[in-house]
């Protein structure tokens, strides 16, 4: 596609990346990448023949794996190999970084803590950005005090704590999916912009391998991000491909994290299609999560012998199972299938207004010796399904994780809405 038949003006242009307006896609922008690496804003500048392409493939990876999570970005696809296409945001002035290992700048700013000095929870910090004044650290109150207004959006205490909570929500989904590549996240830094259009804050600008410190193994001496081009002592060509190697190496690598590290698979048990609808509501939970379902009709009272058999075929295939059991009035599935499965298994019944409270008992009390657990929303069982396999499988984990956040910040918007019209 020519680009040069899609932009019109040029709206903005950074040290490593240009923002073009979209003629024929109002609301859009293309963001086009630069051949230009730079340290200490742009004191030191250079440039890097293919960087572009790399922090282009870099850069659309990590939003697809943050977009197929859940978290709201401004990115909406790859346009090309040095660009992508974006929502139009006004950005917020403010660097957000976010720190899990103390090194860097914050042991200089922070006198007598050793590096490797391990955060939990994550230290948050925020910079300024102001080129002149090399990004001073800001607090919290001061960008209170800032009242930017963006895209008619004013930035307050709500819109602050959103920031706040999202950064660490994109930090530990992104820290996750580097942990399946025995790469340790160091720190990162995202800023956050206004969509021009919906007025909602979102994840904008990049994050390249400018925007964090990646320690294959957790080995500083490992290190594949900007840092090796930052400590570089004079600028060579041989230098230069070295950090161009770190470059491509992470390219490459990013590409891992939106893949699943495991398989897993929920069967769900009903005891009669009369409980379909039940069922189907679990399906589609688990669907969402990107866990296969698989629905089928057994009776462990009318029909034990062919309940085992199923149970047997799904423990002869070596995919990891998760049985759902779901059985009105006695529930016989659950309890006969914990007894003879080493697979874990949810009673999710269907109770009834009439009978439910006597029901319920015969998913909740056990004879000696089982341990399945009962659920009895059907959406809450998928979800204790996937937090099954997001032990092993960094996808799964990132949608619960982005899934809490949005939580988060639905109640955040709604108590400011209510308060609103409460004045």
């Amino acid at each position: 596609m020519n680009t040069t038949n899609l932009i019109d003006s040029k709206l903005n242009e950074g040290k490593t990346k240009q923002i073009f307006e979209l003629v024929d896609q109002p609301g859009l922008v293309l963001v086009q990448s630069k051949d230009q690496i730079t340290a200490g804003n742009a004191v030191r500048k250079d440039q890097m023949e293919g960087k572009a392409a790399i922090a282009n493939k870099t850069t659309s990876c990590v939003f697809k794996l943050l977009q197929e999570s859940g978290v709201k970005t401004a990115f909406v696809k790859q346009h090309s190999d040095t660009a992508f296409i974006a929502a139009h945001c006004e950005m917020i002035p403010i660097e957000w970084v976010c720190r899990r290992v103390a090194t860097g700048s914050f042991l200089k700013r922070n006198p007598g803590v050793k590096e490797g000095y391990r955060f939990s929870p994550l230290k948050m910090e925020m910079f300024f950005k102001d080129d002149a004044n090399n990004d001073p650290q800001w607090s919290e109150e001061q960008l209170l005090e800032a009242k930017f207004c963006l895209s008619g959006l004013t930035i307050g205490q709500c819109e602050v704590d959103i920031m706040n909570r999202s950064t660490v929500a994109i930090f530990e989904i992104l820290e996750r999916a580097w942990a399946t590549q025995n790469c340790t996240l160091v720190d990162m830094k995202i800023e956050f912009g206004v969509n021009v259009k919906t007025q909602e804050i979102v994840l904008a600008d990049v994050i390249d391998n400018d925007s964090w410190r990646l320690w294959p193994a957790g080995d500083r001496s490992q290190q594949k991000d900007k840092q090796v081009y930052r400590d570089l002592k004079e600028v060579t060509p041989e230098a230069m491909q070295m950090v161009k190697r770190n470059f491509e190496w992470v390219s490459e690598r990013v590409k891992l994290l939106l893949e699943s590290q495991a398989s897993g698979r929920v069967v769900v048990l009903m005891g009669s299609t009369s409980d379909m609808a039940h069922c189907e509501k679990i399906k589609k939970a688990c669907t969402s999560y990107g866990i296969p379902c698989i629905l089928r009709v057994t009776s462990a009272h009318k029909g034990p012998d062919e309940t085992l058999r199923i149970k047997a075929e799904y423990e002869g295939d070596g995919v990891p199972t998760v049985f759902v059991a779901v059985a009105g009035r006695s529930n016989g599935l659950g309890p006969v299938m914990s007894g003879n499965t080493a697979y874990p298994v949810i009673n999710c019944p269907p109770l009834t207004p009439d009978w439910g409270a006597q029901d319920v008992w015969s998913s909740l009390r056990m004879p000696s010796g089982l341990g399945c657990s009962t659920i009895l929303s059907p959406e809450a069982a998928a979800q204790f399904v996937a937090q099954i396999f997001g032990l092993t499988d960094h996808r799964v984990w990132c949608k619960l994780r982005a899934s809490m956040l949005n939580t988060w910040v639905s109640l955040k918007l709604a108590d400011k809405k209510l308060q609103a019209c409460s004045i």
